[in-house]
């Protein structure tokens, strides 16, 4: 008798002390993990029915309800892409998991201090990067737990990349009510925010405080969602690091619909498969092995009625407080050409204006001119898509908007992972998660995450970062040009490749009127 008694006063607290927090969404229960300072995560909750067979290429349908406590302790499958290799500046915790990787993927993460609805803390929405062809709420960078500790509601989502997330075929246009077709990447984080307005309460959020934030493809999502009318209401603010969409590069496709679906067609050709039907047979591995297919937003009339650059023209964006920035070193690309190579290509690139771009970015010899290169595709790709979008939400928005460069050289330990100020080296100080990154942190590395961070919850919070016992952070306009730098020292300047900026603007002026 004592035997049984002693097993079961054993067994009880061990069955007690297993069970996580409960919370009860419109779909169903779902239990989560208890971290230290009484944080509670739930990984994996599933927002919407899995996009496979017949809702491949489709927009996301919400979630049945399910019965059971759904055990939400690991994070969903990531979407359908390529096994993640670490690649230059890019280590391990910079990728998602081995495994899963599956077209099964719309899940959704949570990490609160609450779970009590009357809290109504403010709500923060990640989406992550990877050039929409890669990707997933998994990656160790994108913990949400210091968020979490700062009284703020950090929830990361997940999205299809690649061919999954922007298929256009004029058999999907057809078949769609609105006559669209792509974009279902747009529709799936459309859908997670619907899933939080819906739900997030339950976790201690505050549906009508929420801030979209994104990183480099997550910046550009962002940028689009702050033109679709389809999100409007949705999200209060919005945080973008390095993406922006203003300006159509000469190489990059074009955007609209038609084009997308002759690009549709084309793969579908190299499938050698001649109807939808046949496609959405095929297995995701076979259509992944496949390159080609459109994996970027398309202008479709419906998810994003026109281009990014008319809609803010026009005073037609979604209207809400808004961060931005880059980085010193967002490279694109390698400065291979010699000097006077370079020079030469100056010359074709940019004709009448070489002499003009040549000022702001010398070339004199081999080495200024990788220099260049480099600056030179770093400010295309993202300076000058971030300035104009800056510039022209001061001008045609009612709400400020803050921006930044992030000039912080991460320490490395040789000089193979020396890569300064890179692309994506921002978020762990952005989000204060330095502990998943493997490098020499200095104490001035903390300091600048803690504050960092700080501005970021700030902004999330009230829609303006600064605060007590921070450097000023000025709101931004085409008159003022103030920037926050932060490096070492945390202070606003004006725009110091401002020269630079402008010289882009000219060109693109110039050429948009051809």
């Amino acid at each position: 008798m004592n035997k049984y008694i002693l097993l079961v006063w054993i067994l009880t607290p061990m069955f007690l002390i297993a069970q996580g927090p409960i919370v009860e969404t419109n779909s169903g229960k779902v239990e989560g993990v208890l971290l230290q300072e009484n944080i509670k995560v739930f990984k994996g909750i599933p927002y919407a029915e899995p996009p496979i067979n017949e809702l491949r290429w489709k927009a996301p349908i919400p979630k049945k309800p399910w019965k059971d406590i759904k055990k939400c302790y690991e994070f969903g499958a990531s979407p359908m892409q390529a096994k993640p290799t670490p690649f230059m500046f890019w280590p391990k915790e910079y990728l998602i998991p081995e495994a899963p990787i599956s077209e099964d993927c719309l899940y959704l993460n949570v990490w609160t201090k609450s779970i009590k609805k009357e809290v109504k803390k403010p709500v923060l929405v990640y989406i992550y990067g990877g050039g929409f062809r890669s990707g997933g709420s998994g990656c160790p960078i994108y913990d949400g737990t210091s968020t979490a500790k700062k009284d703020v509601v950090f929830v990361s989502i997940n999205y299809r990349v690649g061919v999954f997330g922007f298929m256009a075929h004029p058999e999907l246009t057809a078949e769609s009510k609105n006559k669209s077709s792509g974009n279902y990447a747009l529709l799936d984080m459309i859908a997670a925010l619907k899933w939080v307005k819906g739900n997030i309460s339950a976790f201690g959020g505050d549906p009508n405080n929420v801030t979209i934030a994104g990183q480099s493809a997550g910046a550009f999502a962002v940028n689009y969602l702050t033109t679709s009318p389809l999100a409007k209401g949705l999200f209060h603010k919005a945080i973008a690091e390095s993406g922006g969409s203003f300006r159509t590069q000469p190489n990059r496709p074009k955007q609209n619909l038609a084009s997308a679906e002759t690009t549709g067609l084309e793969y579908a050709n190299e499938l050698k498969v001649n109807s939808l039907k046949e496609l959405r047979k095929m297995s995701a591995e076979e259509l992944l092995a496949q390159s080609g297919g459109t994996s970027w937003p398309v202008i479709d009339g419906y998810i994003i009625p026109k281009s990014i650059y008319n809609t803010y023209k026009e005073g037609i964006q979604n209207d809400v407080p808004m961060l931005m920035g880059w980085n010193k070193d967002d490279l694109v690309g390698s400065g291979n050409r010699s000097s006077a190579d370079y020079k030469a290509w100056m010359i074709s690139r940019f004709g009448g204006m070489a002499d003009t771009f040549l000022e702001q970015y010398p070339g004199d010899s081999d080495k200024e001119a990788s220099i260049a290169q480099k600056h030179l595709g770093r400010d295309e790709t993202f300076g000058l898509q971030v300035y104009t979008w800056a510039g022209m939400q001061s001008t045609t928005g009612s709400s400020k908007v803050y921006l930044y460069n992030f000039n912080r050289n991460l320490p490395f330990y040789d000089e193979s992972t020396n890569f300064g100020a890179f692309h994506s080296s921002e978020i762990v100080y952005a989000y204060d998660n330095l502990n998943t990154s493997d490098r020499p942190w200095e104490k001035i590395d903390y300091k600048i995450a803690n504050t960092m961070s700080t501005y970021w919850t700030n902004f999330v919070k009230y829609g303006n970062p600064n605060g007590k016992n921070l450097p000023i952070w000025n709101a931004y306009n085409s008159i003022n040009n103030k920037v926050v730098i932060i490096d070492k020292r945390i202070e606003t300047k004006q725009l110091p490749d401002l020269g630079k900026m402008k010289v882009w603007d000219s060109y693109y002026r110039s050429i948009e009127k051809d």
